[in-house]
């Protein structure tokens, strides 16, 4: 008889013993081999449906890093599930919808037993577990059964998604590193109270301006180490676009607007009002911009000597450090029994 699938072993499933053997009956030994055959799909429970939709069954570990590879810059959530788990089989449907609802987005299945190191690798404790991705790196992991919170964290990692925007500008083997900014360790000093920071974090019709004159002193924190290419710092043509800045980078603290002046900067730029306009970009030293937590920008003045500076909206672009380590992958692969609990849930 079937074992209840919430007592089933959580990592390698046993056979179930076989039948008394046919002796000299080739035909009787295949048909007790099928009938084992089912005996053992049944003791390993209800599996969950067959990916759907847009979603890609990942059939071995194998599988797992160039489809990451192919997302690029989109969105991939990657889903863990396993043969058994209650909640795996109830969030499925909607996992498939979202699916289809987010199609700008790359959706992954992962079986944690068909790929043991796959799941190793991410650390996978519980299922359903959902895990966040671009250009290969993780940047965030939702756990359980929720539809309604699932699809909140996915609509926080597309507002604003490169990858639906089609940036051809950005250079091959970069990108677009907003869904890397920490808001809330950001800070902006001179903003006005109607039109803040978070305004040209956005590609809508909203702003940045400053408040009692042109200057703005603007803190970017990341959520972690990246590589600076270039960034995207565009203002309107009517003179209120920015002009000068000066760029420092893994303050130790927040600076004040006379330490800005007087300190020397980890580069310092003359925008023309072609880098200020919608496909304009600012290039960067790279090799001062290899490991940075936190950029600071001070913006001088703008190209009118307007009263307020106006910035519609701001990036960087370039990479994450930390991707992922293939020869931490390849070892982990030959690892033992994985542990998965669903008791959680």
């Amino acid at each position: 008889m079937a074992a209840p699938a919430s007592r089933l072993p959580q990592a390698k499933m046993a056979a179930a013993p076989p039948g008394r053997a046919g002796r000299g009956v080739p035909r009787v030994r295949a048909a007790r081999g099928a009938c084992r055959a089912r005996r053992d799909a049944a003791d390993r429970g209800p599996g969950p449906p067959p990916a759907m939709g847009g979603v890609k069954a990942i059939g071995n570990d194998a599988e797992f890093q160039p489809e990451l590879s192919a997302a690029g810059s989109r969105l991939a959530v990657v889903k863990f599930t396993m043969r058994g788990c209650g909640p795996c089989l109830r969030i499925a449907p909607a996992f498939n919808a979202l699916s289809n609802k987010y199609p700008q987005a790359t959706f992954l299945e992962v079986d944690v037993h068909q790929c043991q190191g796959t799941a190793a690798t991410n650390n996978i404790s519980a299922t359903p577990t959902f895990l966040f991705f671009r250009n290969k790196v993780r940047i965030d992991q939702y756990q359980g059964a929720d539809a309604v919170g699932l699809e909140e964290k996915i609509k926080q990692h597309l507002e604003n998604d490169p990858g639906n925007n089609e940036d051809t500008d950005i250079p091959k083997g970069y990108m677009d590193l907003m869904p890397f900014i920490n808001k809330a360790g950001c800070e902006c000093l001179n903003e006005s109270d109607e039109h803040g920071f978070d305004n040209c974090l956005r590609k809508d019709s909203t702003y940045l301006e400053s408040d009692c004159d042109e200057q703005l002193l603007i803190t970017v924190a990341f959520s972690q180490p990246v590589k600076l290419y270039s960034m995207k710092l565009q203002g309107p043509d009517n003179g209120q676009g920015p002009k000068y800045i000066k760029i420092f980078i893994n303050l130790p603290r927040s600076m004040d607007f006379e330490e800005a002046e007087r300190s020397e900067p980890t580069q310092a730029l003359e925008l023309t009002p072609d880098d200020i306009k919608e496909d304009g970009i600012i290039q960067l030293r790279y090799v001062k911009f290899q490991n940075v937590n936190s950029v600071t920008l001070f913006v001088q003045s703008n190209h009118g000597d307007e009263e307020t500076t106006r910035i519609t909206y701001f990036t960087f672009i370039g990479t994450p450090v930390q991707a992922t380590n293939m020869n931490d992958f390849k070892r982990i692969i030959h690892m033992g029994e994985l542990s998965i609990s669903t008791s959680d849930w």
